[in-house]
């Protein structure tokens, strides 16, 4: 299985990136490949001209279309998520989520947050056509402590247990989730069948 993780804060220590790190460790743990993205990684020209043809882009493109499931973690900014996440999402072809379960993640400063994840996050990846979209994730600032030094960051216990939860979901869902056809396979069939009339 590969999982595809993209975050959407332009921070280098951020509590979404915490959750996509932790996430990252528990899919690792259970053999699944991770592929990490974060959108300090793509050049800022890329993303405001909306450079297909960029090279960090085609191979989010490409990971992204071999990967099971795709995790997205996001801050809060001004009751929706970062606006260089949706420059990202915007280069994605209409139909790129399909076949993908997606896990969708925010934080934010305060509860009053909460509903970013379902009234703007979820409705761009529905747009992208994701096969199942899970239950997201909201997280409170105050919930995530970072490391200091050598120590690893820390989530509260309530947040932890949600989001091995959410994992547990994820993995079940790719584990059981129908595989694309490949064309040559469908045309075999198609030809097969007719023959057998």
């Amino acid at each position: 299985m590969l999982v595809v993780t993209l975050g959407g804060s332009p921070s280098q220590r951020s509590r979404s990136g915490v959750l996509l790190d932790k996430t990252r460790q528990w899919l690792q743990h259970k053999g699944v490949e991770v592929v990490s993205y974060q959108i300090r990684d793509f050049p800022a020209e890329d993303l405001l001209h909306a450079r297909f043809d960029s090279p960090k882009v085609i191979d989010l493109l490409q990971q992204v279309a071999n990967a099971d499931g795709l995790v997205i973690a996001t801050p809060v900014y001004k009751a929706s998520f970062s606006g260089a996440l949706k420059t990202v999402l915007d280069l994605l072809p209409e139909r790129a989520l399909a076949h993908k379960i997606v896990l969708p993640m925010a934080t934010g400063g305060s509860i009053a947050h909460m509903l970013a994840v379902d009234y703007a996050l979820k409705p761009v990846l529905s747009a992208l056509k994701a096969q199942e979209l899970l239950h997201g994730i909201f997280a409170e600032d105050s919930q995530i402590a970072y490391g200091e030094g050598s120590a690893q960051a820390q989530l509260v216990p309530v947040l932890e247990h949600r989001l091995h939860e959410a994992l547990e979901t994820l993995y079940g869902a790719m584990a059981r989730r129908p595989k694309p056809l490949d064309p040559h396979v469908l045309n075999e069939r198609l030809l097969s069948a007719r023959w057998s009339i």
